[in-house]
C-alpha cells in the first residue's frame, strides 16, 4: 500500500490539509494511501521519515506554517532524499518555497502567487508556471487551496494509477464541467 507523510507547522493552511476532513489528507485516504502527519519542528527529535517509510512527502501552504517547513534542514535533506531516489514530493502554495530552500536544480514549478516573486527573484532556476498543478519529473507543485483537489488526484494517480483517480474522484461529485 503506497504511504505519504505530510508535513504541518504552526500556520499551516488548514483548507490543505490539516486532518481527516480536509482536502489532500481525505483525498489520499479515499484512495487507500497510508497517510500520515508530523508536526515540524518535532521539539528535540528528527522526523522519522526515511526513504523506505513514505512514497510521497507533502508540504502544504499557509504563509507562516511554510515558511517553518520550508527552513527546517531535515525537510530540505528530505526533499532532496526523496526526489534523488525517484520517490514523489508534492508542494501547496507557498509550500513550494521549500524548492527554493532545499536547492532544488533548474525545473518547472508554480506557487501561490504571494510567494512567486521570491521563487523568480531569488533563483534563476526554476520555470514559473501559472498552470494550476505542474508535474516535474516527481515534484508536483499547486498554486494554493482552490488547487489542491487536482492536486491530490494527481498524487493519487501517480501513486495508484489512473484507475484509482476515477475511483476517487466520482464519488467526490464535483460540479459537471469540472476540468479535473
Amino acid at each position: 500500500m503506497p504511504s505519504a507523510l505530510i508535513f504541518i507547522a504552526d500556520g499551516t493552511e488548514e483548507m490543505e490539509l490539516l486532518d481527516d476532513s480536509t482536502i489532500t489528507y481525505d483525498t489520499l485516504v479515499r484512495a487507500g494511501i497510508e497517510t500520515q502527519s508530523v508536526f515540524v519542528p518535532e521539539p528535540k527529535d528528527s522526523i522519522s521519515a526515511g526513504l523506505d517509510k513514505f512514497d510521497v512527502l507533502v508540504i502544504p501552504g499557509g504563509a507562516k506554517g511554510a515558511e517553518t517547513i520550508s527552513q527546517d534542514s531535515q525537510v530540505q535533506a528530505l526533499v532532496r532524499a526523496y526526489l534523488a531516489q525517484n520517490k514523489l514530493v508534492g508542494m501547496i502554495c507557498a509550500g513550494s518555497l521549500a524548492a527554493l530552500t532545499s536547492n532544488l536544480p533548474k525545473q518547472p514549478l508554480t506557487s501561490h502567487p504571494g510567494v512567486k516573486s521570491e521563487l523568480v527573484e531569488k533563483s534563476i532556476e526554476f520555470n514559473y508556471s501559472e498552470d494550476s498543478v505542474v508535474v516535474s519529473g516527481n515534484l508536483i507543485t499547486t498554486r494554493g487551496p482552490g488547487t489542491t483537489f487536482p492536486f491530490a488526484l494527481t498524487l493519487v494517480e501517480r501513486l495508484c494509477g489512473k484507475e484509482k483517480r476515477a475511483e476517487v474522484h466520482g464519488p467526490m461529485v464535483f460540479p459537471a464541467g469540472t476540468p479535473w
